[in-house]
């Protein structure tokens, strides 16, 4: 396992268990409303956390209870998903990196200068492109389980294949008790009054009892669309700020980490090298299973 370089890194902070979020929104055009938590903290540069498919800013919970006493944080929700709004249109990488923007100046972030973005899975990839329209307003990017691959190329799937993938049983759906025991049963020893939190604000529970995916489904498919048109490469080489890359479970076809390898020697020659956090066989929700280790990661990505 290749772990965070020493460079400075503060001690991780352990989580706060008694630091409540505020929410907040930002208008983004004419009337569409973004999400956010605000989580408070200060120091700078200050951090951003934008959610992967399907989720809300929840899902940051355990990092954000220890990086608060570090940085000043805010996670968002992206649009169609959380308490955004959900509109037909805006899940281009522009219009995503809009919101991200919005995020960061509404909500003070970019007021006493340049911030940090970290992203989870195809969060990544919107961080990932909002770093590259900041430029020098970005002072770090952390790419957690995510934002290096093209899933286009290596899954060979079109956008209708991967959105059946996302498709839960109907077993786990067929009650928010059966939902939340399949959430529980990843790890047990991860369960706690914050993950049944996340667990319960990524589902919509119905009259009838059965319980359905808070993400609307034409917002999950236009970030599907958007998902198959990352070009990681290109992206990154654009982003000029130090970038760490955390990477988790491998795929069953052994790609992940050749596709990162792949990445880091394609963006070289445009910029310093990523920076690679291997925690080896550890689930894709990295927040949950190793908060430490992505705080720590974003932590050290500013130092270094």
């Amino acid at each position: 396992m290749v772990a965070a370089v020493d460079r400075g890194t503060p001690e991780v902070t352990p989580a706060d268990s008694t630091i409540e979020p505020s929410g907040f929104v930002v208008l983004v055009g004419a009337s569409e409303r973004i999400h956010f938590l605000d989580w408070g903290g200060a120091g700078g540069p200050g951090v951003l956390l934008v959610h992967g498919l399907a989720a809300t800013a929840w899902a940051w919970t355990p990092v954000a209870r220890r990086l608060a006493g570090h940085r000043r944080t805010v996670a968002m929700d992206l649009r169609g998903h959380g308490l955004s709004d959900s509109p037909t249109s805006g899940y281009d990488p522009d219009s995503l990196a809009d919101d991200v923007v919005a995020v960061a100046e509404g909500s003070g972030l970019l007021t006493s200068g340049p911030i940090v973005l970290a992203g989870h899975g195809f969060g990544a990839m919107v961080a990932a492109w909002t770093a590259a329209r900041l430029g020098g307003d970005c002072a770090g990017l952390v790419l957690v389980d995510g934002g290096w691959e093209d899933i286009a190329a290596t899954s060979g799937l079109t956008a209708d294949e991967f959105l059946r993938g996302l498709d839960e049983p109907p077993e786990v759906l067929r009650s928010m008790d059966a939902y939340l025991a399949d959430r529980r049963g990843f790890d047990p020893a991860t369960w706690d009054a914050d993950q049944e939190q996340a667990a319960r604000a990524a589902i919509v529970e119905l009259p009838a009892g059965r319980v359905v995916s808070a993400t609307r489904p034409h917002a999950l498919a236009a970030c599907v669309e958007s998902m198959l048109e990352y070009d990681p490469a290109a992206t990154l080489a654009a982003v000029d700020a130090p970038i760490a890359a955390l990477v988790a479970a491998e795929d069953e076809a052994g790609t992940r980490r050749a596709a990162l390898a792949a990445v880091q020697q394609a963006v070289t020659a445009a910029r310093s090298a990523i920076r690679v956090v291997d925690l080896g066989d550890v689930g894709h929700n990295v927040m949950r299973y190793r908060p430490r280790d992505v705080t720590e990661t974003i932590l050290d990505v500013v130092v270094g």
